[in-house]
């Protein structure tokens, strides 16, 4: 992607789309498919023609169907090694604990989710790249917009995004990553599609105002994310995630849902018009 090009993406995502160590998941696959399904429905008609494009190019059937992709490489006997290479950009965390991204200390060596998200849609926007390095890149842009707006992939805790930090869920025990990843979700009961469909109901979502003065939408949401984790009351006091907790933080995590389908759906618009 050129610089021009970057430049202009980054003006764009910031006036329109106001910007844990370990292996962990974001979301858990219902989370990644709902933002990746609310994305579908948002995109531009030739947005979502050059993205059948490429899934058919890649064998893939539907944007929510490859969306936790990334979340499996490791586990794949053929796709270990780019597992290993990109698992440090599933998250970041924030070192000073202030919510504030410095890159030099917050994505040293652009090995964060903000330094994933460049990377992969820059090469998604290369129209040089070959069909299958453009898929790839697709599937990456996909999940990792899903992982930045898990508040939990973006903490200031030393705790491997709440990994470490036990709860009681449900009268079983658990941890507090595990329980935004999906267990608050499940208590819907309701399967993805009719979760996707309960929250494009609610209509546009309402776009948070640019944080000055980054000029890094990416680096934005990670900032949103971060400033969930640092406030009182989400790291329940008694190590118990009862129904108030659920009641005060699940709309929390819809609304994250819900943001993070739409900036994905503004992204590849602007990316691959």
């Amino acid at each position: 992607m050129k610089t021009t090009h970057k430049r202009a993406l980054a003006a764009f995502l910031v006036l329109t789309v106001p910007v844990f160590a370990g292996t962990v998941q974001a979301w858990g696959d219902i989370g990644h498919r709902i933002v990746a399904e609310l994305a579908w429905r948002q995109l531009d008609p030739s947005a979502k023609a050059e993205v059948e494009r490429l899934l058919k190019a890649d064998g893939s059937d539907s944007l929510a169907d490859v969306a936790s992709w990334p979340d499996h490489l490791r586990n794949d006997p053929d796709q270990k090694e780019l597992g290993k290479a990109t698992a440090k950009l599933h998250y970041m965390d924030f070192v000073d604990g202030k919510c504030v991204y410095v890159k030099p200390v917050d994505c040293k060596d652009d090995e964060c989710v903000v330094g994933g998200l460049e990377k992969y849609v820059a090469i998604l926007g290369d129209r040089h790249k070959s069909n299958a390095e453009r898929a790839e890149a697709l599937k990456f842009v996909v999940h990792f917009v899903g992982d930045v707006h898990q508040p939990l992939h973006a903490g200031n805790r030393d705790d491997k995004g709440g990994n470490d930090y036990q709860v009681q869920f449900d009268g079983k025990g658990s941890n507090l990553h595990k329980v935004w990843d999906s267990s608050m979700l499940y208590t819907r009961d309701l399967p993805w599609p009719a979760y996707t469909d309960r929250l494009a109901a609610e209509g546009p979502v309402a776009l948070p105002k640019p944080i000055p003065p980054l000029d890094n939408p990416y680096a934005q949401w990670a900032e949103e994310s971060c400033s969930i984790v640092a406030a009182n009351g989400f790291y329940p006091d008694n190590h118990k995630v009862d129904d108030a907790y659920v009641a005060k933080y699940l709309p929390v995590a819809e609304t994250r849902l819900r943001l993070a389908g739409k900036r994905l759906a503004d992204l590849l618009n602007h990316t691959l018009d």
